[in-house]
């Protein structure tokens, strides 16, 4: 951006000194992009953020629902703002009109607006460390003081009166400033919800948390906080399409003290987000998973780290395990289908075109190598854990 001289200022200098201005002032978006825009004839122009948000409009632009804003992101009449920011923390200038300006003034205009995102970024940054303050309190052992440290904490970020909480956790590709910024964009999707984004002090890369306040209780069984995030990560998603983001949130934690709970929900739910793969897909497939999702075995199962999901297959079906052995694989494919059926023997030799005479002789072969009693309920439960953990 040029800046003006102090003498024979042209008209356009005249306007960018005005707006260095207003950026010293500290003005609010819509009147910087309004005077920004203004020599230009005042035409209709959003900043949008990376998922589709109205940061900020001229008089003369109508709302732009968030889908259609999401879309507008990607025209050919749009400019991005902040070329250094991250794919999640862009802004970027839309003028859905198109204005006989050279690109140059345009490029003038998105720097004036980068400048004030800067801006924005530096107290996003400060409100990230107090963040990670919270979240390490959180996770810290309890001890006598932890309560009114966890207590300065909230305040600090300014959630001490915003219970219930609810805790989310996220990880995409190995870039800290990425998965905190993809994170904080989702979350400014929520309203009347305060939050406060940052890293868990051993938090693997490319993972951000937040905790999240909502001030108001609900008596529904689906979670709104949940339910909105999920239809905005395909979106988000998109941003960065080759690198899967994955995110877990907890149920709602209604006391400070209990949000060390609702992060161990959220890991967990992470876990099983990012265990999960789309048939015929690799690597797994963008997935934001609930604990109130978690409502089945082979869901809840998918929470469980895969080394100690192997372990507890290999184990629990003991010499059965051993599936380079053609027999072996046989019994697997027998007991599956047996399981499957609720333990009925003409349902399982008609699914697997047998004789009911060979089911009846596989299975006390399977019980014979697993060491499980096929007529008890908890052996049956046993055995398909660990046929789903295989």
């Amino acid at each position: 951006m040029r800046v003006a001289s102090s003498t024979g200022a042209s008209p356009k200098s005249a306007s960018i000194t005005e707006l260095s201005r207003l950026l010293a002032d500290g003005t609010d978006p819509d009147t910087l992009l309004t005077r920004s825009v203004a020599h230009l004839g005042a035409p209709p122009a959003y900043v949008l953020s990376a998922t589709g948000r109205t940061i900020a409009r001229t008089p003369t632009a109508p709302p732009l629902p968030a889908r259609r804003a999401a879309e507008a992101v990607t025209a050919t009449t749009t400019l991005s703002v902040d070329l250094d920011a991250s794919a999640y923390a862009q802004w970027h200038l839309h003028l859905p009109e198109p204005v006989g300006t050279p690109p140059r003034m345009l490029h003038e205009i998105a720097e004036v607006l980068a400048q004030h995102r800067r801006e924005t970024l530096r107290r996003e940054t400060t409100a990230r460390g107090r963040a990670t303050d919270l979240l390490a309190l959180i996770d810290a052992p309890p001890s006598a003081a932890a309560p009114a440290a966890l207590g300065r904490a909230l305040e600090a970020c300014g959630l001490a009166d915003q219970d219930p909480y609810t805790v989310i956790t996220v990880k995409g590709a190995a870039d800290d400033d990425g998965a905190v910024d993809a994170l904080a964009e989702a979350l400014h999707h929520l309203t009347d919800c305060g939050f406060a984004v940052g890293r868990l002090p051993m938090a693997e890369p490319g993972e951000a948390t937040a905790v999240i306040g909502t001030r108001t209780r609900t008596d529904s069984r689906t979670d709104p906080i949940a339910t909105t995030l999920k239809n905005l990560w395909p979106t988000l998603q998109s941003r960065s399409a080759k690198v899967p983001l994955h995110g877990g949130i907890s149920t709602p934690a209604t006391t400070p003290q209990s949000l060390k709970g609702a992060l161990t929900q959220a890991r967990y739910a992470l876990t099983a987000a990012s265990s999960r793969k789309a048939p015929g897909t690799e690597p797994p497939t963008s997935n934001l998973t609930a604990v109130e999702d978690l409502t089945t075995l082979d869901a809840l199962l998918t929470g469980i780290p895969a080394d100690v999901r192997t372990a507890f297959g290999i184990h629990a079906l003991g010499l059965l395990a051993d599936d380079t052995n053609p027999s072996h694989r046989m019994l697997l494919e027998t007991l599956d289908v047996f399981l499957t059926h609720n333990g009925s023997w003409a349902r399982t030799a008609e699914a697997l075109h047998l004789h009911v005479n060979t089911v009846h002789y596989r299975i006390p072969r399977v019980e014979m190598l697993t060491g499980r009693d096929l007529a008890r309920l908890d052996h049956k439960l046993d055995l398909k854990a660990a046929l789903l953990c295989r």
